[in-house]
């Protein structure tokens, strides 16, 4: 039975408490108070924002605000589900705000027709974290370091084709992990050579505090990988973390992603910018092979699905406060079907 409480900053009504019974049973009370009473800013409401706004929504915030100063295109009937057929040409955040209000009443969920780019520094402190998606690479630094300077959760996620990924700015952030309490056998109850080992008591747990410090977007990005050792460290690390960098510089150029209507034209275009960003981070171009270019086209949506799903569990950890957050990127290759988290950054 879940404690309710009235009245106090961030109680929680009995209509709440029934809304979020199963995951307070998961988490605990106090991390659904805590998500409670946090807003999030989301900009892009393409078809990874959807999956993203969907999952903070069922969570239970305070408050979502989907920014988006695009119109619906063709290409967004593929994976947004939460724009309704015959919006094309309406603005993409007001056009989804119908269907994501109606996920949970009890957040406030609001659209923001304008652009990003247009807001003021004090726009961004007003929320508890920011999610950006279909950001160019510029923008995306200059906002985490709004957040990082203000103590704002920062996160920021795109998908492209098959491929995917995270990326998390949580600054000094502390967190309680739960934990299976450590007994130590008393002697001369048992006997043998491990009578004074430690044994796990799986029926008895202990909430455990620790501390994590992220590094800025910036210096994720700008990692030298010159050197034997950085070398070596390249041949271990996700081809998609340099994935990622050619499609923002591809991005950054041509100011859109790969196109299935240019695919010709965009796939000679990745592969020059491949050898160009490949070079110009010191690592040799047989880490991201030519086949690249032929999954790496449009959203998909299992793939939104897949880091939707990361990305919103994560803004959840850090906003609640509970478990050990994902340190600092996570990609997935829908090829492959499989995940991996990187700590990427200043040695």
């Amino acid at each position: 039975m879940v404690e309710k409480e009235e009245g106090g900053p961030g109680g929680i009504s009995e209509e709440e408490a029934a809304q979020y019974d199963r995951q307070i049973r998961l988490w605990g009370l106090e991390a659904q108070k805590r998500l409670r009473a946090s807003r999030v800013l989301l900009v892009g409401m393409k078809g990874l924002g959807a999956e993203v706004a969907k999952n903070l929504i069922l969570a239970g915030v305070k408050g979502l605000t989907m920014l988006d100063h695009q119109q619906v295109s063709q290409e967004d009937t593929r994976a947004q589900f939460l724009i309704p057929g015959g919006s094309l040409g309406r603005n993409r955040a007001q056009a989804s705000l119908e269907r994501a209000q109606n996920l949970n009443p009890m957040v406030d969920v609001k659209a923001d027709p304008e652009s990003v780019e247009s807001k003021p520094e004090e726009f961004f402190t007003q929320f508890d974290a920011v999610c950006l998606t279909s950001c160019s690479r510029d923008l995306m630094v200059k906002i985490d370091q709004i957040c990082h300077k203000n103590s704002v959760k920062f996160f920021t996620g795109d998908v492209f084709g098959y491929h995917g990924y995270m990326f998390a700015d949580l600054g000094e952030h502390e967190f309680v992990e739960e934990k299976t309490k450590v007994t130590k056998v008393t002697p001369g109850v048992e006997d043998g050579p491990d009578t004074k080992k430690a044994k796990l008591d799986s029926a008895e747990t202990t909430m455990v505090k620790k501390r994590v410090v992220f590094c800025r977007l910036k210096e994720a990005l700008a990692v030298d990988w010159s050197g034997e050792k950085a070398a070596a460290a390249a041949k271990r690390t996700a081809p998609d973390y340099f994935l990622l960098q050619v499609l923002l510089k591809f991005r950054t150029e041509n100011g859109r992603d790969p196109s299935p209507q240019n695919y010709s034209r965009d796939s000679e275009l990745l592969l020059q910018l491949r050898r160009d960003v490949l070079e110009s981070l010191g690592v040799g171009t047989d880490l991201l092979p030519d086949e690249f270019v032929s999954y790496c086209f449009s959203e998909m949506a299992p793939v939104c699905a897949v880091v939707g799903g990361v990305l919103g569990q994560e803004v959840v950890k850090a906003l609640s406060q509970r478990d050990p957050p994902h340190n600092n990127f996570f990609f997935f290759d829908g090829i492959k079907g499989n995940g991996i988290v990187e700590c990427l950054g200043p040695s």
